[in-house]
């Protein structure tokens, strides 16, 4: 067996047991300021990427009251993020960004009225190709009520496909994965007949995946979250990461690589959101270190410095 396997299913207390354990603090934390959006929130962001020709990143922007929320696009100037007024403004949550062939591929979570439940929101993930963004004008869309949907160009050139399901497939939230052979091969149906990563997620907890990187090796480094509910109710969101193999379906234990204690006490969009990490992205750096942007209890965004999860593995 490699040493890199699962070694079976881990609860979010275990996994944060074994997180403090290591005794290992960020190096550094920093709140990210962003400018142009005042008197709204901006989170769950992205990490820096090329947009355009600049270095942006995108982020969840909306009022502390509300779930309605854009994808707004800012650029580094001195000390702060600005708000690039005339980049396009999409009505979305979570955005997120890889690169297929060379080309962007962005996206983020479509909120709509659900179909059978008056009153309450359905959800899916949407993909843009750049020229597209201005158009806003998505070249697919995933199925209805699955979040966390992403792509990833594998070393061959085959695309690896994460998903989602949630309820008699996945329950709350499990990760699934297929490899289809070009972006045109990508359906709904393809989605849905994913097979599970057997033996990651207790029943009553949940995760996906938020951000994957193709190491050296050709393994994916995958960024992603595990989330529990409390017995009040209260959310946990804890950023995680794990390594997959996509060649034989195997793939290491979950690790945590923060938790809220590790950054400077702030709002909180609701009392149950106080504790609440959602992985952005990662940026590895050749030094060992990486740097993580979160989004922080649905209501700010940091970035914090760590020891690169992925570097072990390569």
């Amino acid at each position: 067996m490699a040493h890199w396997e699962s070694s079976g299913v881990k609860s979010c207390v275990e996994l944060l047991e074994v997180y403090r354990a290591r005794g290992k603090k960020p190096y550094y934390v920093e709140k990210i300021v962003f400018e142009g959006v005042e008197g709204q929130d901006v989170y769950n962001i992205t990490a820096p990427f090329l947009l355009g020709g600049e270095l942006v990143i995108a982020g969840r922007v909306e009022n502390r009251d509300s779930e309605h929320s854009e994808i707004r696009f800012f650029v580094r100037r001195d000390y702060k993020w600005v708000l690039l007024r005339h980049f396009p403004v999409l009505a979305l949550q979570d955005p997120f960004h890889t690169r297929i062939s060379g080309e962007l591929i962005f996206g983020g979570v479509e909120i709509f009225p659900h179909p059978s439940k008056p009153g309450k929101l359905g959800w899916r993930t949407v993909f843009y190709k750049e020229a597209d963004l201005i158009d806003k004008k998505p070249f697919f869309q995933g199925p209805d009520h699955m979040k966390d949907l992403r792509l990833v160009q594998l070393k061959d050139g085959s695309i690896g496909v994460f998903t989602r399901p949630q309820g008699e497939k996945g329950g709350r939230g499990k990760i699934g994965f297929v490899r289809i052979g070009k972006l045109d091969d990508l359906s709904l149906d393809v989605i849905h007949q994913a097979p599970l990563l057997e033996g990651q997620f207790l029943d009553e907890e949940w995760g996906g995946c938020n951000e994957i990187h193709v190491l050296k090796n050709g393994l994916l480094g995958v960024l992603g979250h595990i989330a529990r509910f409390d017995e009040h109710g209260n959310r946990h969101y804890y950023p995680m990461t794990f390594v997959f193999d996509p060649l034989t379906g195997k793939f290491s234990d979950m690790t945590i690589i923060a938790e809220r204690a590790d950054f400077p006490e702030g709002p909180a969009k609701r009392p149950d959101l106080v504790d609440v990490v959602f992985s952005g992205g990662l940026i590895r750096h050749s030094n060992g270190t990486a740097d993580l942007y979160a989004g922080i209890s649905d209501a700010e965004a940091h970035r914090v410095t760590i020891p690169d999860p992925f570097i072990a593995y390569e």
